[in-house]
């Protein structure tokens, strides 16, 4: 994984693009939870199988399996489904809703591979604000490490991506935000 970009500390930014798990908050037990029993009704190893759920989109994890007869549409749907029924232990990042606070509404954005329906449950589970700008696995054709998610996240914000900070924690967030061209806050 990459460092932050060395003049992150001293540059100023126009607008801020924020991951959602793992950057805002904390969503892993509750995660692993629902693809875990994904994962084991499938027949896959579970503990392998959870390396590789982190930062992509439902779709995308799923496709990526090749699980012969399994349509992974209605699986991610299955999967949304679930993660929207269990918040169980979803909580903030310590100093995040702080931060947020401090940041005018109009200058950061929230860029997840969540689906809109499920980012808002989990900030809302986690005591977060629901942001103004949004840009989650419906509002991209590909997800992460694609770098359309941040492009779309600085253009709704009406800035250049390469003005944006992006705050990210999985490798393939920190691709997308690298491929679009901004700084990124590992």
């Amino acid at each position: 994984m990459s460092s932050p970009t060395p003049n992150v500390f001293t540059r100023r930014y126009r607008a801020f693009l924020f991951d959602m798990d793992g950057t805002l908050l904390n969503s892993i037990a509750a995660a692993e939870r629902v693809w875990g029993i994904w994962a084991a009704r499938h027949g896959l190893d579970v503990e392998a199988f959870l390396h590789t759920i982190h930062g992509a989109r439902a779709i995308d994890t799923i496709t990526r399996q090749a699980l012969p007869g399994v349509d992974p549409q209605v699986e991610a749907q299955w999967i949304t489904e679930a993660e929207l029924d269990d918040v169980e232990g979803i909580v903030a990042i310590p100093g995040a809703v702080a931060f947020l606070a401090s940041l005018p509404v109009d200058q950061w954005a929230l860029v997840t591979s969540a689906p809109k329906a499920l980012a808002v449950r989990r900030l809302q589970a986690a005591g977060i604000p629901v942001p103004a700008v949004l840009v989650t696995a419906e509002d991209v054709t590909t997800g992460k490490p694609d770098p359309a998610c941040y492009v779309l996240g600085a253009r709704r914000l009406g800035v250049p991506v390469q003005d944006c900070l992006v705050f990210e924690d999985a490798t393939v967030g920190i691709q997308a935000g690298e491929a679009a061209g901004a700084d990124i806050m590992v």
